[in-house]
């Protein structure tokens, strides 16, 4: 057990595991699809959360904050750090502005309408933390949808995550874990009581 742990109550521990439990449960169950969501974007996830990173990955994903969300299985495991702290929309919804962008014009207005309606409007089912101004901003931009729309949102929470959950995920355990050899993980126990 990590060091850190070992100190906290045993209650605290079996909190955090009912909790950690109870989350795993819930992300065995599927998410309701929206309009707005492919099938083939979800094979494309669903993929890239069982690819396991390289050394060289999570080295680059500690280098910048960029270059994590570049990589789509840098964001699948992101994903599953705000997860824990219970801030992944912030994730979801860069993610929608980034395929909102791609969107043909022809679809744009109504894309924007249900981002805005998931996201941004007071009580969303995933509501993000934005500042009144940003907030009326991004609704104007709704009346005319244009790629742009989302933009100035979009770069808040951007920032929210870099200088917020990115720092607390770089000094994570998930993160640790990830930058442990492979060949040492779970195999040294037994490499020395086979030795002795």
């Amino acid at each position: 057990m990590c060091k850190g742990l070992s100190q906290l109550p045993a209650t605290c521990l079996k909190g955090a595991k009912d909790i950690k439990h109870k989350i795993s449960h819930l992300l065995q169950k599927p998410e309701p699809q929206t309009p707005e969501t492919k099938p083939s974007k979800d094979k494309t996830s669903t993929a890239a959360k069982k690819k396991v990173p390289t050394a060289a990955d999570v080295e680059k994903w500690r280098q910048s904050f960029s270059h994590l969300l570049k990589s789509d299985v840098g964001r699948a495991v992101f994903s599953t750090y705000l997860r824990s702290e219970f801030s992944e929309e912030n994730l979801k919804f860069w993610e929608a502005c980034e395929e909102y962008k791609r969107s043909p014009l022809s679809q744009l207005q109504s894309r924007a309408k249900q981002i805005y309606q998931r996201f941004i409007e007071a009580d969303a089912p995933n509501e993000v933390n934005l500042d009144a101004l940003t907030r009326d901003l991004t609704k104007e931009n709704l009346e005319e949808a244009c790629p742009t729309c989302f933009d100035e949102a979009q770069k808040m929470i951007h920032i929210l995550m870099e200088k917020d959950s990115y720092r607390r995920f770089l000094s994570s355990a998930l993160l640790k874990e990830l930058c442990q050899p492979k060949d040492t993980q779970g195999g040294g126990e037994g490499e020395r009581a086979g030795g002795a």
